[in-house]
């Protein structure tokens, strides 16, 4: 077995996107090859109604399938073929755009005006690209969770782990999407598919997390490793970059570390990308932003429920 090394880590930096919606962007835009088949991944964690309420009024994508994953507060979506729905808080909307879509995303806060949740881009291949949209929307309930003995908790959204397997199927990028939380003090190894690529944000607490091909910064009589290289420590907001390996490994601070922890098969194919709508050249775009000028843009009915 051989551990992921961290090949880089960044603080998500503060955003405004849709109609005024304050945000932190961990990654997305410019050259995001490091996270193929991902583009993207937005933590719209707010406790201001005013920062949030506007939204992220009618959009198109295509392209590209967008995974949001709702902690507190709720989301009301809608589309252009007439769906409509809410995904609440621990709930998951797996969209694959494909050919097009129109649609809105407009958050509501909980009790306290507390709204959170993630949004993560991941490219469609060029295969896929125009393929019929579709939904998955996957209620709290039915995600697994798995809980260690050592009181280690992941809840398992995309792919299989741990004999555990994901509701959202029939991606094309293979993802493993996990919510993972590690109890203070502890140190959890947690296998990876070799081939992927893998990146860790880190959400609530902090640790530490493997920065070498084996030792982990940590108490050599606790675990019996040596140190020859510190690890990169990560607090909340924080996004960990993996290299290659089949296993990434961290060490929880005083407070437990609670992360996404998400791998998917890189596509390695051009990207032409502007705003919502990703495809592989720069013609297939033009193409993409004349069909919406001209009112052509969609294709045809949505696959799966909105709610």
């Amino acid at each position: 077995m051989s551990l992921r090394p961290v090949k880089r880590l960044v603080k998500a930096k503060p955003a405004i996107e849709g109609a005024g919606v304050h945000l932190r962007r961990a990654f997305g835009f410019g050259d995001t090859s490091d996270f193929d088949p991902f583009l993207l991944l937005d933590d719209f964690r707010n406790d201001v109604p005013e920062d949030y309420l506007a939204g992220f009024p009618w959009h198109p994508h295509r392209g590209i399938e967008t995974i949001t994953y709702v902690l507190a507060g709720t989301v009301e979506h809608g589309d252009s073929m007439g769906n409509r729905g809410a995904i609440g808080a621990g709930d998951v909307q797996w969209m694959t755009a494909g050919s097009g879509i129109i649609h809105q995303e407009m958050p509501k806060g909980d009790a306290a005006g507390r709204m959170h949740g993630f949004q993560l881009w991941a490219n469609l291949p060029a295969a896929l690209k125009m393929t019929a949209p579709r939904y998955q929307e996957v209620k709290a309930g039915d995600i697994p969770e798995i809980r260690d003995d050592d009181g280690t908790h992941v809840r398992v959204v995309c792919g299989t782990f741990w004999g555990k397997t994901g509701p959202a199927d029939g991606i094309a990028a293979d993802p493993i999407y996990l919510d993972v939380s590690v109890p203070p003090g502890f140190t959890k190894t947690l296998p990876v598919e070799t081939t992927h690529h893998s990146f860790a944000y880190v959400f609530s607490g902090g640790g530490k997390f493997c920065n070498a091909s084996g030792p982990l910064a940590v108490p050599t009589e606790s675990v019996g490793w040596a140190d020859t290289k510190p690890p990169a420590e990560a607090d909340n907001r924080s996004l960990i970059l993996f290299d290659r390996g089949d296993e990434v490994m961290v060490h929880a601070g005083e407070d437990g570390i609670r992360f996404l922890l998400v791998s998917g098969q890189p596509l390695e194919e051009p990207v032409a990308w502007y705003g919502p709508i990703v495809m592989n050249t720069q013609a297939q775009l033009r193409q993409a932003f004349e069909e919406l000028e001209k009112g052509t843009f969609l294709r045809g009915k949505t696959r799966g429920s909105a709610g």
